[in-house]
């Protein structure tokens, strides 16, 4: 495999550029059709944040009426909010404060709970029926599986540090599951593409000159942006 960015072609010298680049050479089978109606600018974190929360979403089959929480209101987190309610399910937001309250209901949520204080958790046990976790900031796991309904699952969509250590009994005394994803493949990411073009789905982001990448990574590493950058290529 060649990553697009930050890697060596296949002569092992050339680096690749990707989305750093003016022009990029692509198989025709890896391009995909962009609905009129989106922005561009709203579009490109589609193709990350997008398809990551999308695939799971097809995976576990969310629809109408199901309940679905989506843990971390970040640059994945708010593509999980969106895309979930546009499948009609139920969606609740956890997250770690009440900074970001406000945003999740102007984004469609159905409710919002700030995790900070482990009591928050006990008006949630057995609750929902899939948890879409995009933290990649280290928490107890077993506060959420407790949250989840008979037959429920958690996804593990963001990647801690460290190992989590699961509690076998949270899991046994419902059924309950824990999973991971990662992207999709080109025909789901397609299909996200066209979903979101349907339901006028886009990304939330501030778009940045060339210079500023720098400043944005700090800003990214500080969880201080809402909620993707855009780097206008245009201007490199």
């Amino acid at each position: 495999m060649t990553a697009t960015y930050n890697d060596r072609e296949r002569d092992g010298l050339t680096p690749t550029y990707g989305g750093y680049s003016n022009n990029i050479v692509v198989d025709e089978n890896y391009v995909v059709s962009i609905p009129a109606n989106l922005a561009l600018s709203g579009v490109a974190p589609l193709l990350c944040a997008g398809i990551t929360l999308y695939s799971p979403m097809k995976f576990w089959k969310v629809r109408p009426g199901m309940k679905v929480a989506i843990m971390g209101l970040g640059g994945l987190g708010h593509m999980g909010l969106k895309i979930a309610k546009a499948m009609g399910a139920h969606v609740t937001v956890l997250s770690h404060s009440e900074n970001k309250k406000d945003d999740a209901y102007q984004m469609g949520a159905d409710d919002f709970y700030a995790t900070i204080s482990p009591e928050v958790f006990k008006g949630l046990k057995g609750k929902f029926d899939l948890i879409l976790n995009t933290v990649s900031a280290e928490h107890d796991i077993n506060l959420y599986l407790n949250t989840l309904s008979l037959n429920g699952t958690l996804v593990i969509l963001g990647l801690p540090g460290k190992p989590f250590s699961v509690n076998a009994g949270v899991l046994l005394g419902a059924r309950r599951s824990m999973a991971g994803s990662t992207i999709g493949g080109m025909r789901d990411l397609q299909e996200m593409i066209n979903f979101c073009g349907e339901n006028n789905i886009l990304s939330e982001v501030e778009i940045i000159d060339p210079e500023y990448i720098n400043q944005a990574f700090t800003r990214t590493v500080a969880s201080d942006v809402r909620y993707r950058f855009v780097i206008d290529a245009s201007k490199f």
